[in-house]
């Protein structure tokens, strides 16, 4: 178990970390989320000594060690099997297999056991480091974006590896659904402070938005209060009668602190210019074939029809050819046999993770938007750069001044700005937060074109394709229908490489399922009557802040009447009503409390039994 106790970073003026506190407890699969530059990464360098914080506690056991994925590659042996050794402890040097294991389930052939670590793609090199600390046996486990090189049969591995995960976990990713299958507790950085809850992302955003919302209502009733007593104060100071009500709300104005308002969030929200086109059929390939080592093509006589609205997902391990296809496709390489036939009023996007280097590094963001078409001025290059996050004079930024992660958001814009009825998108969702992906899967599911991406992000895969064209057993093959139907119906054919062994049990499978039959009853019993009471409470709140919003208008209307009376049986009523409501808040914040700690305590106890 760690813990952080009042901790707080900042750099110049800029504060990443404000006074956070938070525990990461025995056997907690946690997932850290927060918007790109909000922190994430800066906390788990402070985690592991990276980085200094400047005030705050962080209280780590003797002898517990973390282990954290780095992107740096220092390889010095020979081997891949030799370089993911070196992860083992001392007195486990010889027991390679142990080695070999997990670079198998990580997509490594045999033959690659043995080739040297710098022959291989930057995705496997970063796999390797993967192994290393694996086979460290860290207590924490912390990992950085881990699925961005890993291909989708990898990513399924690793998911499984982890939920087998006896230690704890931090994992930052922009993969919404592999974090979510993965974790117990989300730790959310949000506005420099940190919350974590029981429960997946979905979840952490839900209450992050139902707390807002009642700060913001709870701010709104307190302005309007303050105004109320202002206006009484105005109007009645001078009436001898009042002037002693008068004089204490004047005292209790001053008293009164301000609840300011919640500062806006930008978020990247976009849509994709469509371009009208009169066609069924948009684009052919015809018998298609392509390899760099014409002796052995990356693939083979491959037909497929792009029609209007497709949304196509290709997918498959990384090496395979997807990208390679896809740049087939989209016209930016020339297939060796075969032909590809474009509707004449064809207009293509396209975006390529690795292709920044096509960006004027001397220009700025805006110049560069502005030279999509000439269709594009100022203005509309300011708008999409500010839909980008770019606003303001950020648009003046030189490309060569940007991080890769706003490198890929500059291409995106560009994609979004070509008019366009298809596009073309290799890996989007690498350099963006989690917020972002979600706005990206919104604006491709909006798209009244079609869409070809290669993806591993499974959101994505299940949210819009109803075509595949997958890489599988050596060749290339198109699947008409969804990501679930291809797994139910066809699945990988190499599963049996994904999945991480079960732990031995001594009971047997009839024991088991007795056994968690019995807890699942118990917690039902104990779990039912306090989500009935929850629900009870959030209505009786619900109810109580509509007799305050009407409470409110008629104190208002009352003071604009100078109805001495009615303004004090309203201010009495409107006492007892936000009475009422807090100590409703305060009890439903004990309920949430004790609901999550006794859901965790039987979920535990059927964890033990997987």
């Amino acid at each position: 178990m760690i813990s952080v106790e009042n901790l707080s970073k900042a750099y110049g003026p800029r504060v990443l970390l404000d006074d956070i506190s938070f525990r990461v407890n025995k056997g907690e699969r946690v997932g850290l989320i927060g918007r790109n530059g909000h922190g994430k990464t800066t906390l788990m360098r402070i985690l592991t000594g990276e980085e200094e914080q400047d005030d705050g506690k962080l209280n780590i056991p003797k002898n517990y060690i973390i282990g954290y994925l780095k992107q740096q590659l220092d390889f010095t042996m020979e081997t891949a099997v030799e370089e993911a050794s070196l992860g083992l402890r001392e007195d486990e040097r010889d027991q390679t297999w142990k080695a070999e294991k997990i670079l198998t389930g990580l997509g490594f052939s045999e033959v690659d056991l043995y080739k040297k670590p710098t022959e291989f793609s930057g995705g496997y090199q970063v796999r390797l480091n993967l192994v290393k600390l694996l086979l460290s046996e860290p207590d924490l486990l912390m990992l950085d974006e881990p699925t961005n090189y890993l291909d989708i049969t990898s990513i399924r591995w690793l998911e499984s590896f982890l939920l087998k995960w006896k230690g704890e976990l931090i994992l930052i990713t922009h993969d919404r659904s592999f974090m979510d299958k993965v974790v117990t507790h989300t730790l959310g950085i949000h506005r420099q402070k940190v919350k974590k809850i029981l429960g997946d992302t979905d979840k952490f955003y839900e209450q992050v938005a139902t707390e807002e919302e009642v700060y913001e209502k709870t701010r709104q009733n307190e302005d309007q209060k303050r105004k109320e007593m202002e206006q009484f104060v105005t109007r009645f100071k001078s009436k001898a009668s009042l002037a002693s009500r008068a004089q204490s709300r004047v005292k209790a104005l001053e008293k009164m602190g301000k609840m300011d308002k919640l500062e806006d969030i930008e978020d990247l929200t976009f849509k994709f210019n469509y371009e009208m086109i009169r066609s069924k059929e948009l684009l052919t390939a015809k018998n298609i074939t392509f390899g760099y080592d014409k002796e052995n093509p990356l693939f083979k006589d491959f037909s497929i029809t792009i029609g209007v609205n497709d949304k196509i997902c290709i997918i498959g391990k990384n090496g395979k050819g997807k990208t390679t296809l896809l740049k087939n496709l989209c016209g930016i390489l020339k297939p060796d046999s075969g032909e590809i036939v474009n509707h004449p009023n064809l207009k293509k996007g396209i975006y390529e993770q690795t292709n920044v280097v096509s960006l004027g590094m001397n220009n700025t963001i805006e110049q560069e938007l502005m030279n999509v078409d000439y269709d594009v001025d100022k203005q509309k290059a300011r708008n999409v750069a500010g839909t980008m996050m770019f606003s303001g004079d950020d648009a003046l930024k030189k490309i060569t001044v940007l991080s890769g992660g706003e490198k890929s958001r500059v291409m995106l814009a560009k994609t979004i700005l070509k008019p366009s009825n298809v596009i073309f998108l290799d890996e989007p969702s690498n350099h963006l937060d989690m917020q972002s992906c979600d706005s990206l899967n919104e604006a491709i599911f909006q798209f009244k074109g079609s869409i070809v991406m290669v993806t591993h992000n499974e959101m994505f895969l299940r949210s819009f394709a109803k075509r595949l064209i997958i890489f599988r057993n050596g060749g290339l093959e198109v699947f008409e229908g969804t990501y679930d139907e291809f797994l139910k119906k066809v699945g990988w054919g190499d599963d049996e490489e994904t999945v991480v062994a079960a732990p031995t049990n001594s009971m047997n499978r009839k024991e088991l399922r007795k056994l968690r039959a019995e807890i699942n009853t118990v917690k039902n019993k104990v779990i039912k009557p306090l989500e009935d009471k929850v629900k009870k409470l959030e209505k009786a709140i619900e109810e109580t802040e509509v007799i305050i919003d009407s409470l409110n208008e008629k104190l208002i209307t009352a003071s604009n009447e100078g109805d001495a009376d009615a303004i004090a049986n309203c201010s009495k009523e409107l006492g007892e009503a936000k009475a009422l409501s807090e100590k409703s808040l305060e009890e439903l914040m004990e309920l949430t409390e004790e609901l999550e700690v006794k859901t965790a305590e039987y979920e535990e106890k059927l964890k033990k039994l997987d």
